[in-house]
């Protein structure tokens, strides 16, 4: 059964929420860091204590939190458990693109309906982006689509694959199908090739589709292939600030440890490493929370320029973000780089944030794009 917050659930109340999850799953966090295993458990306990429907409307049973609110429950998750803070980011920002186009006249009820009664959504949009991949064949009621997609993180805990497949026979040239599918349709399954560096439980794995039908009442756009969409200037918007939170949340924790352990020490090196680590903090802090400002809470344009700007924001903060926890680590010392110490995790799992859309170079040219009158592919 799940429990949803209440209306009147404040910013402080979704933070002392996350908190209590977190400071649950904090234990085993070591051990899932070396198996590479996502908790399940972990997603059972974001079902139960309402943070997976934060983000619905309090009208649709939801739990009514702001796009900022959602922003510090995954901070906070961070905090004490990065894989299952970034992993939960993927469900949290399809939740928010979802809230935006409500908010901007869409009907958005099935999917918080979805998400109310416990359904975790799973995003393809990294391996997808403009052109999408895989193969759609059209046939009576809808589409028969073979694919491979990866990343997806939370895959096997997820229930619903939000994604899409390229359709090369579109009447007008190749097409891009977005749908939803559940996890547990026919054809639907799950290759265990996730295993990296960091983030190592986010059981970002490969989901492959073999053949699954999915009908037409489940596409939910059908654009060209190969021009700028506008959604992803929704997505953008929606999912950057939310992402960028949970990392921040893994450097609020690699502060926190490197001070703990240096604690009361005057040596001039260690003043000077901590001023500089107070720096690189605060300009991923401020960076992030300028993308929550600008977000209007949701209630930002669907244009380029927003996309362009978010992007850019997005880089910026990833940069500060690893040099905070690269600094952590030269404060300490040698411990930092010993697995002994969690600080070592922490370098690797918040180096992700170079992966998700769009890594430096591709946002550079984007937003130059953008700047100078072009569309964002050129």
């Amino acid at each position: 059964m799940t429990t949803i917050a209440t209306p009147e659930t404040t910013a402080t109340g979704w933070i002392e929420r996350a908190r209590s999850v977190g400071e649950t799953l904090r234990a085993e966090v070591t051990d899932r860091d070396r198996t590479g295993e996502i908790s399940a458990p972990a997603f059972d306990l974001l079902r139960a204590t309402g943070l997976s429907a934060a983000l619905v409307p309090a009208e649709y049973g939801g739990g009514g939190a702001t796009h900022r609110d959602m922003g510090e429950i995954l901070r906070e998750l961070g905090r004490h458990d990065p894989s299952t803070a970034v992993a939960f980011a993927m469900h949290a920002h399809l939740v928010a693109t979802q809230l935006w186009r409500h908010k901007h006249g869409a009907d958005a009820t099935p999917l918080f309906q979805k998400v109310v009664d416990g359904a975790l959504l799973v995003s393809t949009g990294a391996s997808d982006w403009v052109g999408s991949n895989g193969r759609a064949e059209r046939v009576d009621g809808g589409y028969v689509v073979h694919a491979r997609k990866a990343p997806a993180s939370g895959c096997e805990v997820g229930t619903v694959l939000v994604t899409s497949v390229r359709y090369d026979d579109g009447p007008d040239g190749p097409q891009v199908l977005h749908c939803a599918i559940p996890m547990s349709a026919p054809g639907v399954g799950i290759e265990k090739t996730w295993d990296t560096v960091g983030l190592r439980a986010t059981g970002s794995h490969t989901v492959v589709l073999d053949g699954v039908f999915v009908p037409d009442a489940a596409i939910s756009l059908i654009r060209p292939a190969d021009v700028w969409p506008p959604l992803l200037n929704v997505v953008i918007g929606a999912a950057m600030p939310l992402v960028m939170s949970a990392y921040l949340g893994i450097a609020d924790g690699a502060v926190h440890t490197a001070l703990d352990l240096v604690s009361g020490r005057g040596d001039s090196h260690i003043v000077q490493l901590v001023g500089e680590l107070s720096n690189a903090h605060i300009t991923a802090a401020d960076v992030v929370e300028a993308m929550f400002t600008g977000s209007e809470n949701l209630g930002f344009a669907n244009t380029d320029a927003y996309a362009a700007r978010t992007l850019s924001r997005k880089t910026v903060a990833a940069d500060a973000l690893i040099e905070t926890v690269r600094l952590a680590i030269e404060t300490v010392g040698g411990i930092g780089y010993s697995r002994a110490c969690e600080l070592e995790m922490r370098y690797r799992d918040v180096h992700g944030c170079l992966f998700h859309p769009l890594p430096r170079a591709k946002q550079i040219r984007f937003s130059g794009h953008v700047l100078l009158g072009h569309t964002p592919l050129g």
